[in-house]
């Protein structure tokens, strides 16, 4: 069985080709800092859009979406706001989404498009 990072790394690049052929332009992957780990971050137009990725298998008793817990959403704002900050980006447009995929009944994957799933305080 595959190790973690590399099932991250393979349900982040699923995310990247799904937002691609939305429109979304991904400038960075996997950015670590201060505040923690934001796993894609892209454009959506003129949006600048942090997004969690989260995936679930058969079987699992929480939907993709809802595993995200409130310190994890204090860790993605925490380290989306470090990423403004250390790219002087206080002033672009920005929101936290999350890219919930989960096994499909129809095609391989379900990919779920939460826009502004996670909000400052």
């Amino acid at each position: 069985m595959e190790g973690a990072k590399e099932r991250g790394n393979h349900y982040e690049g699923v995310a990247a080709r799904y937002l691609g052929s939305r429109g979304v332009q991904i400038v960075e992957r996997n950015v670590y800092n201060r505040g923690g780990e934001l796993d894609l971050i892209g454009y959506d137009g003129n949006t600048l859009v942090f997004f969690e990725v989260r995936f679930r298998g058969p079987g699992s008793l929480t939907d993709p979406a809802g595993s995200i817990n409130y310190t994890k959403q204090k860790r993605l704002l925490k380290a989306a706001s470090f990423y403004l900050h250390r790219h002087g980006l206080w002033n672009a447009n920005s929101r936290i989404d999350v890219i919930a995929i989960s096994p499909g009944t129809v095609k391989k994957y379900r990919v779920q498009w939460i826009k502004n799933a996670i909000q400052a305080g």
